[in-house]
């Protein structure tokens, strides 16, 4: 369950999760591929623009393209929408999900080390962002005996919360809730020889200011403190979604040369922004990334 700090339940709270309820029942009713293409249009369509997701993600492709046209910030808009529809319900009708994901092409310069420290049970921690279907990679991995831990934010609503973690289970465990507890789970998991997955794309008051698309960017270095503390591996991976809009295409890069956590983090932002300039519409622009600077 969610700790304190998030979870809210009541009968407020159980009005405002019955229309949740009722969209994902009823997408759950489609089939697989229409639901994707259902929740994608809707987000795209009504959502986005009601709801002011679009102006954010203006806000930010102007940041760091200005001179960007406007045929081509549309065209973002309404792929970076879709794709987030898609992964939201890839994250609550799992079952169709976990197939495609286990069926996902799988490689990178980076596989065959990852695959070799896991069976040797050296400490691993992956590293992706808010991109593509990040959670693919735990599908395949525990296809292979390999349990991969991950932290999550839980939701403010008890009960969409309780649903949320039901199937975030149903695709891959251990998941812990964001917070000390969570995070000395987490810990526990990698220095006994496991795998992590995080994600490392937003912006955090605490972080260091390195860059990220050409702009300063405040960013969290524990990703690799904690390589360098417990002897981890550090991997920078991917999950970008194939044409068809359902598909994965899952790749590890070769782990991060061990020096200090600003340098590995840096190299992190690097190769993450490679992915977005070659994908940019796979990548969560409406988080405020480079808010603060």
């Amino acid at each position: 369950m969610a700790t304190p700090e998030f979870e809210r339940g009541g009968p407020v709270n159980f009005l405002i999760d019955l229309p949740v309820r009722a969209l994902f029942g009823l997408v759950s009713l489609l089939p697989y591929r229409t639901s994707l293409t259902f929740a994608g249009w809707i987000t795209t369509r009504l959502l986005a623009p009601v709801f002011g997701i679009n102006k954010r993600i203006r806000s930010n492709l102007h940041h760091i393209w200005p001179n960007i046209s406007d045929a081509e910030m549309t065209r973002l808009c309404n792929e970076v929408s879709d794709n987030s529809a898609r992964l939201l319900v890839e994250s609550f009708i799992t079952g169709t999900f976990v197939k495609h994901a286990r069926r996902a092409r799988f490689g990178g310069g980076g596989k065959t080390i990852l695959l070799n420290a896991l069976e040797a049970q050296q400490p691993v921690i992956l590293v992706s962002g808010h991109f593509g279907n990040y959670q693919a990679i735990r599908v395949l991995l525990g296809d292979l005996g390999h349990k991969t831990a991950a932290i999550y934010r839980p939701m403010n609503n008890a009960y969409t919360n309780t649903r949320y973690i039901k199937n975030m289970n149903k695709i891959a465990t251990p998941n812990h809730p964001r917070g000390l507890k969570g995070t000395k789970n987490l810990l526990q998991h990698l220095r006994k020889g496991g795998a992590i997955a995080l994600l490392n794309d937003q912006a955090a008051g605490e972080g260091s200011i390195l860059t990220f698309m050409g702009k300063p960017a405040l960013t969290m270095t524990s990703a690799a403190e904690f390589a360098l503390k417990y002897n981890a591996l550090l991997f920078p991976y991917y999950g970008t979604r194939l044409p068809n809009g359902v598909d994965f295409e899952i790749e590890v890069e070769p782990p991060i040369v061990a020096s200090d956590p600003a340098t590995m983090t840096q190299d992190l932002n690097d190769s993450l922004e490679a992915r977005v300039r070659d994908h940019p519409g796979q990548w969560f622009w409406m988080h405020r990334r480079w808010k603060g600077l």
